[in-house]
């Protein structure tokens, strides 16, 4: 009896069904205009149906605890609802110098300590973009996403919060991507409503799992007008092919044949958009980032707005530039 060879990885079967994966309606990046609109309007359509119906609309309820001065600016903690019964922790970070409604920007924080780590609160430097936003002038409202910082549950060693989270969604009915896209949303309410922040000028910025974030929330919400993505833009078939990779928290159902990259930032465009890439992410590597802005910039190009769109590749690996991120959110937030 002949004998065929036999596989007994799971991964090594998944990287064999990816290599029959087939994208459905990818963006036409070579499109005229009229044409990439069609799309957009079928894509954004298909994209909201797989995020699935969105939670009961709540009122903020805002309270403000442990105000603290922070050097150049003031630092609150706050806390907000987003559903019945899903309340949001968040740092407020406050210019000392605001003294009139301005630009204000939504620091989404990746896989870590929380919103400690992007306000620069937890001994490392590295990745606390809210904290240097601050400083340069800006209103930052830095949330913890679910699962992480004050929304982080104990689990047993060998259990992942994020992985774990999709499983209970799932049985739900609900998904961890949708759920965190809707508590963002909400803090782009509690930033809109603010004094001191003109609801004209808001931007978004994120690491990682907050780079995934940033570029989908930007992309179905328009009052985002600049975002910076950083460490996450490329390809989403590449990045598959990274074993430790993709959680559970930035997942869709079918994701591979919905959608890639390029196909959510073309809903982004005209808008703003700079893209992080570190030389040596072993994540989200070089060469496909490069490709992938390179056909995302024929959508702008399509749109009249090659200039909104700029990609920063710097020496260094998987972790936040921000070389180009105050002056990028200056010129497309200022004045």
């Amino acid at each position: 009896m002949a004998s065929r060879p036999r596989n007994f990885s799971p991964w090594a079967y998944w990287m064999l069904r990816l290599a029959g994966v087939e994208r459905i309606d990818p963006c036409p990046v070579r499109a005229g205009r009229p044409e990439l609109d069609a799309w957009r309007r079928r894509f954004r359509s298909r994209l909201l149906e797989a995020l699935g119906p969105s939670p009961e609309a709540v009122p903020l309820n805002a309270e403000a605890f442990d105000d603290e001065d922070a050097g150049s600016y003031r630092r609150t903690r706050v806390v907000f609802d987003a559903e019945p019964a899903m309340s949001v922790p968040a740092y407020l970070l406050v210019p000392h110098d605001r003294v009139a409604p301005g630009p204000a920007v939504l620091a989404v924080h990746g896989h870590g300590p929380g919103k400690d780590e992007v306000c620069g609160l937890t001994g490392s430097n590295e990745n606390d973009y809210a904290r240097r936003l601050a400083e340069l002038g800006y209103v930052v409202l830095a949330p913890d996403l679910r699962c992480f910082g004050e929304r982080g549950d104990w689990n047993p060693p060998d259990k992942y919060a994020c992985d774990l989270n999709l499983v209970h969604a799932l049985v739900a009915g609900a998904n961890p991507l949708a759920q965190n896209l809707w508590d963002l949303a909400r803090a782009l309410d509690l930033l809109a409503g603010h004094p001191l922040v003109d609801a004209d000028r808001l931007g978004a910025v994120g690491l990682s799992y907050g780079g995934t974030l940033t570029l989908f929330l930007t992309a179905l919400d328009t009052r985002v007008r600049a975002a910076v993505v950083s460490g996450y833009f490329g390809s989403l078939v590449d990045a598959h092919r990274v074993p430790w990779n993709l959680c559970g928290s930035q997942v869709l159902p079918g994701m591979l044949e919905l959608l890639d990259h390029v196909d959510v930032g073309a809903l982004v465009a005209p808008r703003a958009l700079l893209v992080e890439t570190g030389t040596e992410d072993q994540i989200f590597a070089a060469q496909p980032a490069r490709d992938a802005v390179a056909a995302l910039h024929r959508v702008y190009e399509a749109d009249g707005a090659a200039d909104e769109l700029e990609h920063d590749v710097f020496d260094g690996g998987h972790r936040w530039n921000g070389a180009r991120a105050g002056p990028f959110l200056d010129r497309w937030l200022g004045e």
